[in-house]
């Protein structure tokens, strides 16, 4: 998605115009549509025209409409987003507050005014417009001497440093300068690694080259980890794969991301953070079941006891027509937020979404037991019977 203007005021009253670039864009549009706000965008017409001899015929003709949103349909499995609504500006096409339908298409702007942008469809532009919010995978493509950290996206690998350092060849009975430079190199790509890479987000990183230098330089950066305590390395240990490439050029990645090893690792990793998070709620209900609550009204009541540590939320619940209830929503992840919680917003088209659809849509594992709900349930329990 491209961010092509923002123009909001005070009130946080405003408009976007944006270019939705891949499939998965008209998905997040979908995410950013209410019935009420307004939609300008380019769209075919069918419009009737009477010549002077008083025959009718009709042109399809592209003009650019204004609608007031009043249906949003969307198909998931083509990707395809229909908009119906009636025309607010003047057009000489269309009369005012007749219906039309507007299918938004990839590559063409539109731009959507709502009355109040709230924290959560801000920050979802913001993760559409960030390449990085969707790189789930990050790689270093590495050869002696030069190598390329890059994250890898859906549909683009972006290089987001390129290390380059001369190495001296080894000579009889002295290898000092080739060890040294060969570690200055090394410092270098862990540098850029840290810099570049964000693990709260990406998934998986992928250490590839020829030879053995991805094992050398895994077991230069963890004795490094461990000498200097570099909590950020050594917690997403885990997240590091050696495979194989040709050479420490960009286009090795390929034959990096085609390893049988790498598919199977790398499917679908956003989604996979998702179920683990579903996993850890799930296990806590079994064994602390004061720590793990669902449904709404619980969720609200822990967090005011400042309680919740992760918020397991589904992004259907943005999409609530009623534009108190989905205000409700807003402020429970804002102020989770700043009660230094983790918010995890779930994609209702992933199976996990789904899980978490059955479970009210909202859940939260706990800090500490919040254990006067538990007991106010059992008193009104006992009273109805």
């Amino acid at each position: 998605m491209k961010l092509v203007r923002k123009d909001l005021e005070k009130d946080n009253a405003g408009q976007v115009t944006l270019i939705p670039e891949e499939p998965e864009d008209m998905w997040h549009t979908y995410n950013l549509l209410q019935v009420g706000d307004s939609l300008r965008a380019s769209t075919i017409r069918k419009v009737q025209t009477e010549s002077a001899t008083g025959s009718v015929g009709s042109n399809r003709i592209r003009t650019t409409l204004t609608l007031c949103v009043e249906a949003i349909d969307f198909d998931s499995q083509a990707c395809q987003l229909r908009v119906k609504g009636t025309n607010i500006q003047e057009n000489e096409y269309v009369k005012m507050g007749a219906y039309h339908t507007i299918e938004l298409e990839p590559n063409r702007q539109f731009t959507l005014a709502k009355k109040q942008w709230d924290s959560v469809v801000l920050e979802r532009i913001e993760q559409a417009c960030d390449p990085a919010w969707s790189a789930d995978v990050a790689a270093v493509v590495m050869q002696e001497g030069l190598a390329h950290v890059c994250l890898v996206t859906p549909s683009m690998t972006l290089t987001r440093a390129k290390v380059e350092v001369n190495i001296p060849r080894k000579r009889k009975g002295n290898c000092s300068q080739h060890d040294r430079a060969l570690e200055r190199f090394y410092e270098q790509v862990v540098q850029a690694i840290q810099r570049h890479i964000n693990f709260e987000v990406v998934k998986c990183v992928l250490v590839a080259s020829p030879g053995f230098v991805r094992e050398q330089f895994c077991d230069y950066m963890f004795q490094q980890a461990v000498k200097t305590d570099n909590k950020l390395l050594l917690e997403n240990r885990s997240k590091f794969l050696q495979v194989h490439s040709s050479s420490g050029h960009k286009y090795s990645l390929k034959e990096a991301l085609c390893d049988p090893a790498v598919t199977s690792r790398l499917s679908d990793t956003k989604a996979a953070g998702e179920v683990k998070a579903l996993d850890d709620f799930y296990k806590m209900l079994q064994h602390e079941p004061d720590r793990a609550f669902y449904g709404l009204k619980h969720v609200e009541k822990a967090n005011e006891a400042m309680a919740i540590d992760t918020l397991l939320i589904s992004d259907e619940l943005f999409r609530h027509q009623d534009v108190a209830t989905r205000a409700r929503y807003v402020k429970l992840v804002d102020s989770v937020r700043e009660n230094m919680g983790t918010v995890r917003i779930f994609s209702s088209l992933h199976v996990s979404g789904e899980q978490l659809g059955q479970l009210t849509g909202v859940a939260a594992i706990l800090r500490f037991p919040v254990a006067e709900l538990s007991d106010q349930e059992d008193e009104s329990s006992s009273e109805e019977d």
